[in-house]
């Protein structure tokens, strides 16, 4: 994980707000289960090498999940999983509150 971490605040960097959230957005699809419409656990074992998490053992994955999983059903629904992104990059957080208020409100309409 320290990896993709590690990218997201270049990304932010280089791609502005929209396209930063636009790439997490992405991303979510890449691991989400297609039936469901979030992130299991088994979706993103199965998935997780596309974002070069294939080192993370299953105790890692879920920590993660449930990291993430702000009303505790057991997935990340997308708002979720970008949260966690974030969240997961301190230095990201710590240089753009301000422009992941303005991505979410662009990218879900929320005020």
């Amino acid at each position: 994980m320290a990896g993709f971490q590690d990218m997201l605040p270049l990304m932010a960097e280089r791609l502005g707000g929209e396209g930063l959230i636009g790439e997490l957005c992405k991303g979510f699809r890449l691991l989400m289960d297609r039936e469901k419409g979030v992130i299991t656990f088994d979706s993103l074992k199965r998935n997780s090498a596309l974002l070069g998490l294939q080192e993370l053992g299953d105790d890692e994955l879920r920590g993660m999940l449930t990291e993430g999983d702000l009303d505790r059903d057991g997935a990340l629904d997308q708002m979720e999983f970008c949260v966690l992104m974030f969240r997961l990059s301190p230095q990201l957080m710590q240089q753009s509150e301000v422009l992941l208020e303005y991505a979410l409100q662009q990218e879900f309409g929320w005020k």
